[in-house]
């Protein structure tokens, strides 16, 4: 084989090499088990607050620095204002998770669930109490009747009263991740915007 031939499968070569870098970061906080091994450090839970669409914001894991995992995740009704109770979304702040739990058996709530500590909303007017990250399923983790508070229906169902909602199968990943050995639950929630 000439060298002229070469040519075009090295640059073949080289191009797959270079996409495959760039995925890289995002493969791995897609796919936990990808991520690399070298990372260390506490457990962090963020959740970034997208003011254009509250429902469509992130909830990210990080291993010290490393992004670990993902998740698309919702916060309110729609209302940016996080002194509005059961419509605005979730205040910025550093929240206490005060439990975890995957068979959770609230009035509303249910199955796997992180419950966060009181905290006032940015204003100070009023305190948000009862907010968790969780969300639509039955105690044991399975999917209620359709049109329930028990069933994931759709991209409608990351609107919530404040807390933060998952996709049942995103908070049951989570919940996996964090059971790892060598992760560990974080203590707190970061929330930002």
């Amino acid at each position: 084989m000439n060298t002229t031939s070469r040519h075009p499968r090295g640059a073949v070569i080289a191009g797959l090499v270079a996409a495959t870098l760039a995925l890289a970061p995002a493969a791995a906080a897609q796919s936990p088990a990808a991520a690399p091994q070298q990372a260390s450090g506490a457990t962090r839970l963020v959740f970034d607050k997208n003011p254009q669409n509250p429902s469509d914001s992130r909830l990210r894991v990080y291993k010290g620095s490393a992004l670990w995992a993902e998740y698309r995740a919702g916060s309110g009704l729609g209302s940016t204002n996080d002194c509005t109770r059961e419509r605005g979304w979730l205040p910025n702040g550093k929240w206490k998770i005060r439990l975890k739990d995957r068979t959770y058996n609230g009035q509303l709530i249910k199955g796997y669930a992180i419950y966060l500590q009181d905290m006032p909303c940015s204003a100070g007017t009023t305190t948000r109490k009862e907010m968790f990250i969780h969300s639509e399923m039955n105690r044991d983790g399975t999917q209620g009747p359709r049109g329930t508070n028990r069933r994931w229906d759709g991209d409608g169902d990351y609107k919530s009263w404040g807390c933060v909602k998952l996709h049942p199968e995103d908070i049951k990943k989570m919940f996996r991740l964090f059971d790892r050995k060598g992760y560990g639950w974080p203590t707190h929630l970061s929330v930002v915007s």
